[in-house]
């Protein structure tokens, strides 16, 4: 099968939601007593994490905890003094070779920022990576390969023609999600998707990040402050301080922890603020599922008095008695 061949039925497949999961081991990423410094600061020191497929794992620590640094290491970007980084089970510490460049095609990164070449448009930089992996494409497939990722972020298919300077905050982030996705990765990493973003634009790319998990099978790595995100769609999330992972959980579990770091932050104001939003939320949720089962019930019933008013007349088109 040609390179073209692959890309045209990766981006079919993803289209019609037909992604096959090409890892399939039950830990994408497995990091084990990671060690990180910079001169004399430490900022990792024997820090593991285990990463479940299929899962979203929302990463969370205190600025200057290393969050970003844990995601460079495990990318590629930052070279540990120590330690071993597994991902897709490929190890990333150890001697590069040519298989590098293979697994590097496999995920997808959202910088802080979005990070975008501000020189090129929003298509082109979509395609940036397309030209990198596979630069034999021909040019029409590689323009609709990008018009099509670019509508996949949720952008307007207009959007593929602007400019990073023209697009506001919210559709910057969604353009650098869409070249994140231009390669159809098994993984995407996140770094705080949501910073800087109005309430309502925060909420809608959670839910963008719930669908693109769903529908294509994805394993996010996601860094966040957002208590919102990570009540919303995060099935665990990963706690960073004292220079490692010290919880590793759901909510509810890390909640029963008594870690002093965790109990400010998940039960302070803005803590609760988040896990009251997310009870009212499924509360509307459940009473909107419990209305439309009424709507069912009653046209169904509506439909079977209607039947049985239509057999008695045919039954008896005169009226009378029988």
């Amino acid at each position: 099968m040609t390179a073209r061949q692959d890309i045209t039925n990766a981006v079919e497949g993803a289209a019609l939601g037909e992604v096959a999961a090409h890892f399939a081991g039950p830990h994408p990423i497995v990091v084990e007593g990671l060690v990180n410094r910079f001169g004399d600061h430490v900022i990792h020191e024997n820090l593991s994490l285990t990463v479940n497929r299929g899962e979203i794992l929302g990463v969370v620590g205190g600025s200057g905890t290393g969050k970003s640094v844990l995601m460079r290491s495990i990318i590629g970007l930052q070279i540990p003094q120590a330690g071993s980084i597994e991902v897709l089970g490929r190890s990333i510490t150890g001697d590069g070779d040519e298989g590098d460049v293979d697994i590097r095609s496999r995920w997808g990164v959202l910088f802080q920022g979005g990070a975008l070449f501000s020189t090129l448009t929003v298509a082109e930089n979509v395609e940036v990576p397309l030209k990198e992996f596979y630069p034999e494409i021909e040019d029409e497939l590689r323009h609709e390969i990008a018009r099509y990722k670019v509508m996949l972020s949720g952008l307007p298919a207009e959007a593929a023609s602007k400019y990073p300077s023209e697009l506001s905050g919210g559709m910057r982030k969604r353009a650098g999600l869409a070249r994140a996705l231009s390669l159809d990765p098994e993984l995407l990493f996140l770094d705080e998707p949501t910073a800087g973003l109005d309430p309502i634009g925060a909420a809608a790319f959670d839910r963008l990040t719930k669908e693109l998990q769903e529908t294509l099978g994805l394993t996010v790595f996601l860094i966040t402050h957002d208590l919102d995100t990570l009540y919303e769609i995060c099935d665990r999330v990963a706690v960073i301080a004292e220079k490692q992972v010290i919880a590793v959980g759901t909510i509810p579990e890390l909640l029963a922890t008594d870690h002093p770091w965790i109990q400010d932050y998940f039960n302070g104001p803005r803590g609760r603020a988040a896990q009251n939003s997310q009870e009212r939320g499924r509360a509307v949720k459940a009473d909107q599922a419990v209305k439309a089962d009424q709507a069912v019930y009653s046209d169904q019933t509506g439909t079977a008095a209607s039947a049985d008013d239509a057999s008695g007349t045919m039954d008896n088109p005169a009226g009378g008695e029988a």
